[in-house]
């Protein structure tokens, strides 16, 4: 049991590791569709370029889509509409005429006798509810049929038979001039008019269950391939009826090979296919990225964004397969690339939308278009702390997706009349939603402890906290760390590292000099040097001691990692040589082991150059009359002393690149130790 739990504190990383590829691979199986893969890939518009294909059983040729959706809207538009008809209406309608008349009719006023004008009334009534009243506006021809529903009877109808109510002047107008009574027409039509009411409604719940039934009960096949016959042969351009019944034929293969008797089967396959991908990730991170591979939060960051993406496409296919370049797949490496570096971001994307291959129709197309959408992600998205930049580059992306996009469809369609133009604002929502990486970025460095360019261009701000707490009790080493800050920049941005990073490390570097900032030469005001009276061995114990009380620092001020690397590493585990020599011409001898640096050695190009940095303006500080040819030689000597030690072993760094960032750090020196004309008192 010991051993046993030994073995897993020893491995505690690799298990995690292998943990999480179990997970992840089982989450992706579960999203995948669950369906076979059909063996032959074919493009609308694009020859057959395998041989001749026999149908391998029978199969229905589907109806396609456009087919279905002309069938669909010829059943809506041949519907015959279901109205309520309400009986009780014409007695309210009667009573409320009767009392209407006693109120309005004057004998003085009239020829027409009350009697006479009640018996029009009530015969305008009959006859308009004999087959119904109603007032609803509606898109039917007068020639329209019907279903009028009394109780339980349905009866049809011709709409033109429904009353309306604008044509009550008319019927008004016939009756009294039928009967000769003219004098009570604007009586008679106001009484009417005051007392009707529609007894006739649309059912709309009927009439769409009719719709609905109608277009569940439609076909959607319309013919039968037998075994054996012939589909296309090799060569044969793959449009119209043939393009359909391939789409059938794949249709068929994917619900039959999906059966309970292989299902195992299918799974394995899945499982060696996601695996796979999965493993060409661990082995990049392993071999390229040995800082993210050790890193299990880093690691489990890649693997959620990619589970991620897999999931929101899988949610949006269900849903509606067209709306599926709305997803900003892109946002992926933009992200990657904001907290690592371009090569992990497509890297990562490139197997990312090999697993959505599985998931979305017209895989190959969409492949392409993501593909190449990515490369402009990683191409043109840099310094993303520059907002302008973000913006920039999304535009370009979907230029790239419009342009794409539309190749495709000629290509498939040969014209340009029919192109769904739709398509082209789901590639604009695509960029839309790829401008949420800024919040995502947020959030993802609250989320992993993370830390991206945004949250360095706030940590290179000198009026932050911390480093106005290193200007006002270390004057002297907040200029040198200004100073540093410059030629790491430089040096950098000569050989393609990360700038605004190496500046961040080198601003923040000395912070532990702030607990004891006399003990520093840069820092003393006068001729009196604190360590004359130290010993030589306690002098170099508080020169080394800066670096982890500047680890210290950083972290109870919450700086990233990143940014704390550059403390641990900016002097590597080179010697405190003044001390050294000291103790040995004092004492005769010495322990090197007393006058190292901790370390750990620089591990990446940024470390690596504010080491040098470092060490060249210090040393230059000491220089009394400097010129070109001495300044040159500093940098030489101490740049060259460092290598000599070993302490860029594990910096990821070339030779051409030191010698680059010797050029620069020698013209940065020679421009700060610049002659100046002497101006008269």
């Amino acid at each position: 049991m010991k051993n046993l739990l030994s073995f897993f504190a020893r491995n505690q990383s690799l298990i995690y590791k292998v943990f999480l590829f179990i997970v992840s691979t089982l989450l992706l199986i579960y999203l995948l569709p669950k369906g076979g893969q059909f063996k032959y890939n074919f493009q609308k518009g694009k020859p057959w370029q395998y041989e001749n294909l026999y149908a391998p059983f029978s199969f229905s040729i589907k109806k396609s889509d456009e087919v279905l959706k002309k069938e669909q809207q010829e059943i809506r538009d041949n519907s015959i509409p279901y109205f309520d008809f309400d009986t009780e209406t014409i007695t309210d309608v009667e009573t409320n005429f009767h009392d209407n008349l006693d109120l309005e009719y004057v004998d003085s006023l009239y020829t027409t006798s009350k009697r006479t004008v009640e018996r029009l009334g009530e015969g305008v009534i009959k006859e308009i509810y004999a087959n119904g009243f109603s007032d609803e506006i509606l898109p039917y021809d007068d020639d329209k049929l019907i279903y009028l529903k009394r109780g339980n009877e349905i009866e049809e109808r011709k709409y033109s038979q429904l009353f309306k109510k604008r044509n009550l002047d008319k019927k008004v107008r016939e009756v009294v001039e039928k009967n000769k009574a003219e004098d009570i027409q604007p009586l008679l039509y106001n009484l009417l008019n005051e007392s009707l009411e529609p007894n006739v409604k649309l059912n709309n719940k009927l009439t769409q269950s009719s719709i609905d039934a109608e277009i569940k009960a439609l076909n959607p096949n319309r013919g039968v391939i037998e075994k054996g016959g012939r589909i296309i042969a090799k060569g044969e351009v793959v449009e119209g009826d043939k393009y359909q019944i391939l789409e059938s034929l794949k249709a068929e293969y994917q619900s039959q090979i999906w059966s309970k008797n292989n299902y195992l089967w299918l799974l394995v396959g899945y499982s060696l296919l996601v695996s796979l991908v999965f493993l060409m990730l661990f082995l990049f991170l392993k071999k390229y990225r040995s800082d993210i591979y050790h890193n299990n939060t880093k690691v489990t960051f890649i693997f959620f964004n990619v589970f991620l993406m897999v999931f929101l496409t899988t949610l949006i296919v269900k849903v509606h397969s067209d709306y599926v370049y709305v997803i900003p797949i892109c946002i992926l490496p933009l992200i990657l690339k904001a907290f690592f570096d371009p090569r992990v971001g497509l890297f990562v994307h490139v197997l990312t939308v090999l697993l959505l291959g599985f998931i979305v129709p017209n895989s190959f197309e969409y492949m392409f278009l993501q593909f190449i959408a990515g490369i402009v992600t990683i191409l043109t998205v840099s310094e993303l702390y520059k907002r302008a930049n973000l913006f920039i580059s999304v535009g370009q992306i979907t230029l790239i997706y419009i342009i794409g996009y539309f190749a495709f469809y000629v290509i498939q369609e040969g014209n340009i009349q029919t192109i769904p133009v739709e398509n082209f604002g789901y590639f604009i929502l695509c960029g839309l939603a790829t401008l949420f990486a800024h919040p995502l970025i947020y959030f993802y460095e609250k989320l992993f402890g993370l830390v991206s360019d945004v949250s360095l261009l706030e940590l290179s701000d000198t009026n932050s906290k911390l480093l106005k707490e290193l200007s006002n009790k270390a004057p002297g080493t907040f200029h040198h760390s200004l100073n540093v800050a410059n030629l790491a920049e430089a040096s950098a941005n000569e050989i393609g590292a990360n700038s605004m990073l190496v500046r961040v490390g080198a601003l923040y570097h000395d912070i532990g000099k702030m607990l004891n900032p006399t003990m520093f030469t840069e820092n003393q005001v006068n001729s009196i040097n604190s360590h004359t009276e130290l010993d030589p061995k306690e002098s170099a114990r508080i020169i080394i001691d800066h670096v982890i009380k500047g680890i210290e620092i950083a972290r109870k001020n919450n700086l990233p990692d990143r940014v704390i690397d550059f403390i641990r590493t900016h002097h590597g585990t080179t010697l405190v040589y003044y001390f050294y020599a000291k103790e040995r011409e004092i004492q005769g001898k010495a322990n090197k082991e007393d006058f190292i640096y901790p370390g750990p050695i620089p591990f990446s190009k940024e470390t690596a150059i504010l080491m040098m940095a470092d060490s060249v303006e210090a040393a230059s500080k000491s220089l009394k009359e400097p010129s070109s040819t001495i300044v040159e030689e500093l940098v030489e000597k101490i740049v060259n002393n460092q290598m000599d030690q070993g302490q860029f072993l594990n910096a990821d760094i070339t030779f051409k690149e030191i010698q680059l960032i010797k050029r620069v750090l020698k013209k940065k020196l020679n421009n700060i130790f610049h002659l100046r004309v002497e101006y008269p008192e």
